[in-house]
């Protein structure tokens, strides 16, 4: 079975170089498969190769709060040798800065589950102020929320993809440091879980996961490999990165009354029970991917 793995990761290396990603081309691109990678950094210095990636189905739960994944979420750019690591790839952003995009998936319950207008105790100007705004949203029924996951890699946690632990089923394959933006008229357009000085780590696998109690282990998947643009596009349908042993930080600048940052950050933490410690998380991402060497990129845009 080993020895089937190597074998199969061997001819992938072989036939299309050091290449990785997620991705599936739109009906619109069809006639050129090679149009989902025009965001590709092709001119970035020494970069292996481009990627393109959907994820269509899935989940993101923080503790007992499940957003599903019903929308597409896009990641896509390039490839660079780590250097450090068989196989291993820093990932550079996209031309148009769109590296993750900016999919707004429903939170279930709302607004509803997150804030009560009475918990916002006090008889001061900005607690005053508060409570009435929060009525006034729950009276204008304004109460969906939507979470918004965002890249915050950095040159010090950067995202790193391993090609050799995608298909060996093993390991973390995709490295993504990010945040998740809360939005909602009551809780201001600077709602955060997670930052770039405290992200979400999240370390997804195609293998087992193997996470602290209470969460149990989750297999993830590489599925059926096919290819495209005469052979110059790798394909990999049904694929299924997982992780469930991450941590997740507390909120930070949840609603904003008379210049005073966060004044919900306290109330949204209890809800959600945050900081939630690992063990209590789970993030399953299904899709597709596409990978292409830069040489067959530009040869064919």
């Amino acid at each position: 079975m080993l020895g089937h793995i190597r074998l199969k990761l061997a001819t992938v290396v072989a036939v299309i170089a050091p290449l990785g990603a997620l991705g599936i081309a739109s009906p619109a691109l069809a006639s050129n498969p090679y149009s989902v990678f025009t965001q590709c950094p092709t001119t970035y210095p020494s970069l292996h190769f481009c990627l393109y990636g959907t994820t269509t189905s899935g989940e993101f739960a923080i503790g007992k709060t499940k957003v599903p994944i019903n929308k597409t979420i896009t990641i896509q750019g390039g490839a660079l040798p780590t250097g450090t690591a068989p196989n291993t790839y820093y990932l550079i952003p996209a031309k148009n800065g769109e590296s993750l995009s900016k999919t707004e998936l429903n939170v279930p319950g709302g607004l509803l589950d997150l804030i009560n207008c009475e918990e916002i105790k006090g008889n001061g100007l900005v607690e005053v102020l508060a409570r009435n705004t929060c009525k006034a949203v729950f009276e204008n029924k304004t109460t969906g929320v939507t979470a918004t996951t965002e890249l915050v890699a950095t040159a010090t946690n950067p995202a790193i993809l391993s090609l050799h632990n995608l298909f060996a089923e093993s390991g973390s394959a995709l490295t993504l440091p990010v945040r998740i933006h809360l939005k909602n008229p009551l809780l201001g357009s600077q709602c955060y879980i997670g930052s770039e000085a405290h992200p979400i780590q999240l370390h997804l696998t195609t293998g087992v996961t193997e996470p602290p109690a209470p969460n149990k282990p989750i297999e993830g998947l590489v599925g059926e490999e096919g290819e495209e643009g005469e052979g110059g596009i790798l394909t990999i349908k049904q694929l299924s990165l997982v992780e469930n042993a991450f941590s997740v930080p507390t909120t930070e600048g949840c609603g904003e009354f008379l210049f005073v940052k966060g004044f919900l950050d306290g109330i949204v933490n209890s809800k959600l029970g945050l900081e939630s410690k690992a063990g209590n998380n789970t993030a399953i991402l299904s899709g597709e991917q596409k990978l292409a060497t830069v040489e067959e990129v530009e040869k064919h845009l």
